[in-house]
């Protein structure tokens, strides 16, 4: 199976998993050890920062 290379930064996945409280699961397991649920959040909240960040952008403008 052919590794598809990260989106996202692993700094900003780690920050990610910590701040919806599954990093300690990452830790142990790995990313492959997460639910995809947490995955899907992950996703999620990435989405949300960067909307969150151009909303500013603009804002700023």
């Amino acid at each position: 199976m052919a590794r598809r290379r990260s989106i996202m930064s692993e700094h900003l996945k780690v920050e990610i998993a910590k701040e919806l409280g599954f990093y300690d699961v990452v830790q142990r397991e790995g990313w492959g050890g997460i639910k995809s649920r947490d995955a899907g959040n992950m996703v999620k909240h990435a989405i949300q920062m960067a909307e969150r960040g151009m909303a500013d952008k603009s804002n700023n403008s």
